[in-house]
């Protein structure tokens, strides 16, 4: 093997600033159990019998829990599935926030196919599920 030469460190530098930009910003796998899920699966929604994996486990099918950190530092926790929303079957994101703690939940955001729902259309729909 011979010397290295500018015009191979020229090429050798920038690939490997690529290559560490990729390992700590590239895609990363989804967090489907910790205890941040956990806790939230376990929640039951305005004091019901039920908790939030059971009441969405009889009204959804496929259901996906996925857990994920905000750039401003707030645990999430997302439930994914297709559930029936106004008598139709649609795919349903919704998030609850989780404090630091681990002792408090709140409800986020909720999409119907990918469309922004309001507070109370989520709030309707999160009753609905713990009754």
């Amino acid at each position: 093997m011979g010397k290295l030469s500018k015009r191979n460190i020229l090429w050798i530098v920038p690939i490997g600033i690529l290559a560490v930009f990729w390992y700590f910003y590239g895609p990363q796998k989804d967090i489907t159990d910790n205890e941040y899920i956990t806790y939230v699966k376990n929640y039951s929604y305005e004091n019901s019998a039920k908790t939030l994996e059971s009441a969405f486990a009889s009204a959804c099918e496929n259901p996906y829990w996925v857990y994920f950190e905000t750039q401003k530092g707030q645990d999430v926790v997302e439930f994914e599935g297709d559930c029936t929303v106004n008598n139709e079957v649609a795919k349903v994101n919704v998030q609850f926030l989780v404090d630091n703690d681990i002792t408090s939940v709140q409800s986020g955001a909720m999409l119907v196919d990918s469309k922004m729902q309001e507070e109370a259309d989520r709030d309707e729909f999160l009753l609905a599920l713990a009754k």
